[in-house]
């Protein structure tokens, strides 16, 4: 019976985009009712050809380091290696193979494993401050260091660190972030969160937060927003994600501990409502 399910009654709002359905079907398992509104989508990037370009250069070239700063960049690259066509793909995994790999958090990790490789290096914390402090007491001097950017953004602080430490650097930025949705499906997102409606919401990615404060600002001001937000319980995949939230005085409600996956997330969820029909031992189901 669904009224024994641990969320049963509980209603989760989630603005995640690319893996919506995945998200939502482990919420609705556990019997969420689910208000799904996309913030943000992931394109690849306009122009290809610098992307392209560098593919060609990246498995031509002698490189020391491969800095992936995202599992999507990863994945991107891969398809783009792939629509080029000849050996490209083949070819990129291959040098991303005698290459050290450096990631900025678990993402990249599961991405290099579908293509049978691994990380080398993770940073100490998911983040652009985490991949520097993970190299501060290296000589990079000299090192030709391969970076995958996220989005549109170029990371003056990655960059400039690595280029002052002495290192020989090729970004690419292969994806860019667009609007996934009309400004008014954000602002009835807003609505459906001022109403009372909502246990809560889920943010899987900063973009998303960046997207509502960006439209919140529009329709009700960003302190409004705040105050909107305090009426629910705000949940985060990640310390990356929790501080966006924070800078913009968003008390953050639960956020995995350790691994930071849309799992841990609808794991914490169901240890915050758990329903006690549902029972005090009830199987969350995610292992």
């Amino acid at each position: 019976m669904s009224d024994n399910l641990p969320l049963s009654g509980r209603r989760i709002a989630l603005p995640e985009s690319r893996e919506l359905d995945l998200f939502a079907d482990m919420l609705l398992k556990r019997g969420a009712q689910v208000l799904r509104c996309p913030l943000v989508s992931i394109h690849d990037a306009p122009d290809q050809q610098p992307v392209q370009e560098w593919l060609v250069r990246f498995t031509n070239e002698p490189w020391d380091d491969f800095i992936a700063l995202t599992g999507e960049g990863i994945r991107r690259l891969l398809a783009a290696a792939e629509r080029a066509g000849g050996t490209l793909r083949e070819d990129f995994i291959a040098r991303l193979a005698q290459v050290r790999k450096i990631t900025r958090g678990p993402k990249p990790g599961a991405a290099l494993r579908t293509i049978g490789l691994k990380a080398d290096l993770v940073a100490v914390e998911p983040t652009t401050e985490g991949v520097i402090r993970t190299l501060a007491d290296e000589n990079l001097q000299g090192r030709r260091i391969a970076v995958q950017l996220y989005g549109t953004d170029p990371n003056p602080t990655l960059m400039d660190f690595l280029r002052q430490a002495g290192a020989v650097t090729a970004p690419v930025a292969p994806y860019v972030y667009a609007d996934d949705v009309e400004n008014r499906q954000v602002e009835e997102l807003i609505q459906e969160l001022g109403s009372g409606t909502l246990d809560a919401i889920a943010f899987t990615s900063a973009t998303q937060v960046r997207r509502l404060f960006q439209i919140g600002r529009r329709s009700v001001g960003d302190t409004q927003l705040v105050s909107i937000l305090k009426e629910v319980t705000v949940a985060a995949v990640g310390p990356v994600v929790a501080e966006e939230l924070r800078d913009r005085g968003v008390e953050v409600d639960l956020m995995p501990e350790q691994s930071f996956f849309m799992k841990p997330l609808v794991r914490e969820l169901v240890r915050r409502f758990a329903n006690p029909a549902a029972g005090p031992d009830s199987d969350t189901g995610l292992h």
